[in-house]
């Protein structure tokens, strides 16, 4: 069996792209469960979510699959992932208010830098820092902690209470890392024209 599905798309749609769609998939999955508390559900779903994301990125390394589709959609999944749980968690009171704003706004911002920089033609490379993955990869443990704790009453109480204090702080520090790549890039961009 080819490893790739040439539809239109050539080669960038292939086994981990779609192995990435299918986690986008499991997004409405994941917020209809947690609405419905059916945490229980939507942990072992969001486990589901987190190994697909693990096997997508060991396939294309492994058999050297990585497309330029594959480089925007992975992080794509990831932030539509991680702000649709944080917003539903939010709604449920399962997460403070506070937090979600933070990490949405932080979202917001840096995907609100790349607009501007693509509409102002500046062909800005905003490439994730180490800060940046330690950030995402606290908010994914934030919620599987949460989600293990609603359905599997795991008593998670304190680990979850140092790990809001955690992602918000490496939010923060992300969110500034961010904002000073973008503007060191587009001075730069301006002192060369």
């Amino acid at each position: 069996m080819s490893l790739f599905v040439n539809h239109g798309l050539g080669s960038n749609l292939n086994i981990p792209n779609i192995i990435t769609l299918i986690r986008m998939i499991m997004v409405p999955i994941i917020v209809w469960l947690i609405l419905a508390n059916q945490m229980y559900a939507a942990f072992i779903v969001f486990l589901l979510a987190g190994v697909s994301d693990a096997l997508d990125g060991m396939i294309a390394k492994q058999f050297n699959l990585i497309t330029p589709l594959g480089t925007y959609l992975d992080p794509l999944a990831d932030k539509i992932l991680l702000v649709s749980i944080y917003v539903t968690l939010g709604i449920q009171q399962d997460l403070p208010s506070w937090l979600v704003i933070l990490v949405v706004s932080r979202d917001i911002l840096i995907v609100g830098a790349i607009l501007l920089s693509f509409l102002l033609a500046l062909n800005l490379a905003i490439v994730p820092s180490m800060l940046s993955k330690l950030n995402t990869f606290c908010q994914i443990i934030l919620a599987a902690f949460v989600l293990g704790d609603k359905g599997l009453q795991t008593g998670f109480t304190e680990a979850i209470e140092l790990t809001v204090y955690i992602v918000a702080l490496t939010t923060v520090l992300s969110g500034l890392a961010y904002i000073l790549q973008w503007s060191r890039q587009n001075s730069e961009k301006a002192q060369n024209l």
